[in-house]
């Protein structure tokens, strides 16, 4: 989109984009918050059943393994006691046992990713969804790559954070139990145990605000670096026809260090605790073999406890690890969702208003009555324009670079609202009417096609699914697409890559405008659609299109003056105003500023920005 699409002086492109969340960052932690989380398990009501059924695995696994190390203790006094039948039933119970927390364990891992993954699939539905119909305007303010972010990395959390929902329920079920069972085989020996408890829960309340900041700022320098990247790749022509690899490598370089030094943060702040929790689980662990040996030693416990609480200190603290992991797995949880739900929470401004109807059997007019629009209602792009192309009339709209062009066809199109005045189509206002109705009246072909990954077939007919083969080669043959698609290895089969580009420019939008002319629509609008062939291409489309504007209202945006002088009507535009209008042999009378362009030297509008912008003769003219 040109300048005009932003309405902003060139100076202040270079401020930071409007973006969601922090101008700084995204904050990757957040508190606990009931309504957050209350709507994001919202997303699990379609799920009810698995999600109950992994819970009940999950309490299963966790309490046939907390019988296990109770089971070896008993089976290990049987033997001392030369008790072989009891010997045989306890080794066969402790084996049910196992067999049983295998089987919970597998259905419980199996059931929450299952869980995990289906409750994912309708986040990111609704999320695209939602991206469908946001407006344009909240589109031009956000920078794409923070909604990838959001898509992509805020998902991923709450698919980490639904994948440890139910292992959590475990755990702390272990840690209680466990503490249970220390407390029961020996109170004076489980105290003495639980002891080091208060000494992990200070040294994580220490280590806590320094892993959230190393983990912010290597979040941060993740996002810069691949933003970095990201812009390099998509550049990548301009960067060898400048030359600039080795300055670009040498900054990339530095956001690479930079990221390197925040992850090698993070991991050395992840890890920390692993030692601090094996050290305090050989405090507990001595505790228990210096006091708990002198009571077995002294016949006050048998050996089967004395093992049995071995095992359950060993397995103390890992549910005390892991909780502690999956706290900080909630937080990063929270703060995702809450930056998914602010973007699902973007209102969609445009949208069908209660009761509007769809366009029918109208005439296929444009109108403007007294419209002015600005990106930022504060600096208007369009001031009072008005002017009113009639059925099957061909009208230019031409002017110097941000004179408004792009701005009237995207109001007519309805990807804005207009700030003053209206905007009718087929003698209806466009904000009374369906968009659905209003896109098919209105066809498109923008300066830079987009085209999808897929046949060509499959993107001449993008938006008209019922066109038949026939309809399509029509259509191409109509355009003089035909010829090199017919060309190419598999014809309209053929597969195009990302945007179409092992194709030529010239050749993608040749695709476009077949796109736009098997979809038949009432009114057609060009946005400098031919600014990308060569001038022999240009010939052959310009043939195509007297046939193509036959019986249909067509606008044109065209900077090359031959393209449009056939044209039944050219406006002018000048400072989002019009100067003057009429057909090419009126104007020419005239001493205006198409006149002057035409009969000088110049062939574009865009050679004369400064003196058209400059001139106060052409400005006041009407």
């Amino acid at each position: 989109m040109s300048d005009e699409a932003t309405g902003m002086p060139a100076s202040e492109h270079r401020k930071p984009r409007a973006s969601l969340g922090s101008p700084e960052g995204d904050d990757i932690f957040g508190t606990f918050d009931p309504k957050v989380a209350r709507r994001f398990f919202g997303y699990l009501g379609p799920h009810r059943r698995s999600f109950i059924t992994a819970q009940v695995a999950v309490l299963f696994s966790a309490a046939s393994q907390l019988s296990l190390p109770l089971l070896i203790g008993m089976v290990t006094n049987a033997a001392l006691r030369h008790e072989p039948q009891r010997f045989h039933l306890m080794l066969a119970v402790f084996a049910a046992a196992a067999g049983l927390f295998a089987a919970m364990f597998f259905l419980e891992q199996w059931l929450s990713q299952r869980l995990a993954n289906r409750v994912i699939f309708d986040v990111r539905r609704h999320m695209f969804a939602h991206f469908q119909d946001v407006s344009l305007s909240f589109m031009d303010k956000t920078h794409v790559g923070r909604l990838m972010s959001r898509l992509q990395g805020d998902v991923g959390s709450l698919q980490e954070f639904l994948e440890n929902t139910t292992g959590a329920v475990g755990d702390f079920v272990m840690l209680i139990g466990i503490a249970v069972m220390l407390v029961s085989l020996d109170l004076r020996l489980g105290l003495l145990t639980l002891t080091v408890l208060p000494a992990l829960i200070a040294v994580r309340a220490v280590w806590l605000p320094f892993s959230k900041r190393a983990f912010r700022l290597a979040r941060d320098a993740s996002s810069n670096a691949n933003s970095a990247l990201a812009e390099n790749i998509n550049g990548v022509r301009t960067v060898q026809e400048t030359r600039r690899e080795q300055i670009n490598f040498e900054l990339y370089a530095e956001k690479a260090q930079d990221n390197f030094k925040a992850q090698v943060g993070a991991v050395w702040m992840s890890q920390i605790m692993v030692p601090t929790v094996d050290v305090l689980t050989g405090v507990a662990m001595a505790m228990v073999i210096v006091v708990g040996g002198q009571a077995v030693l002294g016949g006050r416990i048998d050996v089967g406890v004395m093992i049995a609480f071995v095992l359950y200190v060993q397995r103390f603290f890992d549910p005390v690890r892991m909780l502690s992991m999956q706290y900080t797995i909630m937080q990063r949880a929270m703060a995702a969702a809450h930056r998914i739900f602010e973007v699902l929470d973007v209102a969609v401004t445009i949208q069908d208003k209660p009761g509007a109807a769809p366009l029918a059997a109208e005439e296929p007019t444009v109108e403007f009555r007294d419209v002015t629009f600005g990106y930022d209602p504060a600096r208007p792009i369009l001031h009072d324009v008005s002017f009113l192309v009639r059925p099957r009339e061909v009208v230019a709209l031409v002017g110097p670079t941000g004179s408004g062009k792009t701005s009237i066809i995207a109001l007519a199109h309805r990807f804005y609202e207009a700030d003053k005045g209206q905007v009718l189509v087929g003698g209806k206002d466009v904000r009374d009417v369906t968009l659905d109705s209003l896109g098919r009246k209105i066809g498109m072909v923008l300066q830079e096609p987009f085209l999808f990954t897929g046949t060509i077939e499959e993107n001449i007919r993008y938006n008209t699914a019922g066109a038949t083969r026939e309809d399509v080669v029509a259509a191409a043959k109509a355009v003089s697409a035909h010829d090199f698609i017919m060309r190419l290895p598999e014809g309209y089969d053929t597969k195009l890559g990302q945007r179409g580009r092992n194709i030529s420019m010239g050749q993608r939008q040749l695709v476009s405008f077949a796109r736009a002319l098997v979809a038949d629509p009432q009114i057609l609008i060009l946005d400098e659609a031919t600014a990308n062939i060569d001038s022999f291409t240009e010939q052959a489309i310009q043939r195509a299109l007297k046939v193509l504007f036959a019986g249909r209202t067509c606008m044109v945006i065209a900077h090359r003056l031959g393209t449009i002088r056939d044209s039944d009507r050219i406006i002018v535009l000048s400072q989002g105003r019009i100067l003057e209008q009429g057909s090419h042999d009126q104007l020419m009378t005239t001493a205006g500023l198409y006149h002057h362009l035409y009969t000088s030297a110049h062939a574009s509008f865009d050679d004369q920005v400064v003196a058209s912008t400059g001139d106060t003769e052409f400005a006041t003219r009407t």
